[in-house]
């Protein structure tokens, strides 16, 4: 599929983070870590099982600021440290809704950028996820969590 063929049915977001790119993978890669920052402003996570690993499982809840609880399952399908993770996200094993994100982290002189890529089956499902559940202002708090949890190891350590 070339990119072009996606531009519609995808969701980019990106931001600089200040920190080493080895740090800032290896908070995507511990279940520790990821519930201190992982979702939206106002969002916690329950991790219901997790193991880093292409091939390997994260299931777990996010549970909104208003009480609502959000099932989430994703399957790693490509973990290269400390470059890029290709991850299949659904609500649920065998979701037809599941869709494919892209984490890529990239050396730059004033940290680490990270881009994140969702590409959904359809431009109707991409736009409902925006429209619906906020995605890309989701994922920018999201980034944006990332940014303050790493700020607060280095400054700890």
């Amino acid at each position: 599929m070339l990119m072009d063929e996606a531009m519609d049915r995808e969701i980019v977001v990106s931001r600089t983070i200040e920190g080493p790119r080895d740090l800032v993978f290896e908070v995507h890669g511990e279940v520790d870590h990821l519930s201190q920052w992982f979702g939206p402003t106002g969002f916690t996570t329950t991790t219901h099982s997790f193991e880093f690993r292409a091939g390997g499982i994260w299931d777990y809840t996010m549970h909104g600021p208003d009480g609502t609880d959000y099932p989430n399952h994703v399957e790693y399908l490509e973990i290269s440290p400390p470059e890029r993770i290709v991850l299949r996200h659904g609500s649920r094993q065998d979701d037809p809704d599941a869709f494919i994100s892209t984490v890529t982290f990239e050396e730059r002189a004033e940290g680490c950028q990270v881009t994140l890529r969702s590409v959904f089956n359809t431009k109707e499902q991409r736009d409902h996820n925006v429209d619906h559940y906020h995605a890309v202002e989701g994922a920018q708090q999201t980034l944006s969590r990332l940014d303050a949890y790493v700020e607060r190891i280095r400054t700890t350590s």
